[in-house]
C-alpha cells in the first residue's frame, strides 16, 4: 500500500470512528483478521433498491395506454424548419444576455443583470450538430462524424419519431428544440453546426448537396 492510500485509509477509519460508524481494519500481522472501531448500530432505513422494486411491481406492464402514440407526446415534438433550397454557409456569434445578477456567496454582484457575453470564449464544442428532417436522417447517418449529434427538425406534417428512429439506427438521435434553434440561430436544415473560433459556422446543404451523398435524398 503506497503512502497516500495508508493516509486516506487512516483518515477515513478516524473520520468513521468519530461519527459512531462502523470500520473495519485489517489486524497488521494476523491475517484476515478484522476489528470493529467505534459503536455499531442496526440499519433502520428501508432498502432503497427493495422500494423502487416494489413500487415497480404495482405498476401496470404496459403502460403505453395511458399516454396514447408518441406521435402525440408533446415532449417530442421537434421544431419546424423549412427545407433548404441551396447551399449556403453562415456565420453567428451566439451572444447571451444575463436576465438576472450573477453574484458571488459573499453577495457582490459579479455580472449585473443585461451583461452580454459569447459562450464560445469560454468554452469549446466538443462535436458538431447535424440538423435534419426525418426524410433526411439517411444522409445525416452518411454525412455525420462518429462524435456528432443528429437532431431531427419538423418538416411540416412529419416530425419523425426520435426513439424509433433511434432503436433502428443504433445511434443516439435527438430531436430539434426550439431554445436550440433560437440559439443557434438555425434557419433551414440540413446544415451542420461547428464552432471556428469564437463563432459558429451554419453549413447548409440543398438538394444537389444532399443527392450526391450515397443514400441521400432525391
Amino acid at each position: 500500500m503506497t503512502g497516500c492510500a495508508v493516509l486516506l485509509a487512516g483518515t477515513a477509519s478516524i473520520a468513521l470512528a468519530q461519527t459512531g460508524a462502523p470500520a473495519t481494519v485489517s489486524a497488521a500481522g494476523s491475517g484476515p483478521g478484522r476489528a470493529t472501531i467505534g459503536r455499531t448500530y442496526p440499519i433502520a432505513e428501508p432498502d432503497a433498491l427493495s422500494e423502487i422494486e416494489a413500487k415497480v411491481a404495482t405498476l401496470p406492464k404496459d403502460m403505453s395506454a395511458n399516454y396514447g402514440p408518441r406521435s402525440k407526446w408533446s415532449a417530442l415534438k421537434a421544431a419546424a424548419l423549412p427545407s433548404a433550397s441551396a447551399d449556403r454557409t453562415r456565420t453567428v456569434v451566439p451572444f447571451y444576455t444575463l436576465d438576472f445578477d450573477l453574484k458571488l456567496p459573499d453577495g457582490r454582484v459579479l455580472y449585473p443583470k443585461g451583461f452580454t457575453f459569447n459562450p464560445l470564449t469560454y468554452v469549446k464544442l466538443p462535436q458538431r450538430i447535424v440538423v435534419v428532417h426525418p426524410r433526411d436522417l439517411a444522409w445525416a447517418l452518411r454525412t455525420a462524424r462518429q462524435s456528432d449529434f443528429i437532431l431531427l427538425a419538423a418538416l411540416g406534417a412529419d416530425n419523425g419519431d426520435a426513439i424509433e428512429a433511434s432503436e433502428k439506427t443504433g445511434r443516439a438521435i435527438y430531436i430539434l428544440e426550439e431554445r436550440v434553434k433560437e440559439r443557434l440561430g438555425i434557419q433551414a436544415a440540413p446544415v451542420i453546426v461547428a464552432q471556428s473560433g469564437t463563432s459558429l459556422v451554419l453549413t447548409e446543404y440543398g438538394p444537389k448537396s444532399r443527392a450526391a451523398v450515397p443514400g441521400g435524398p432525391r
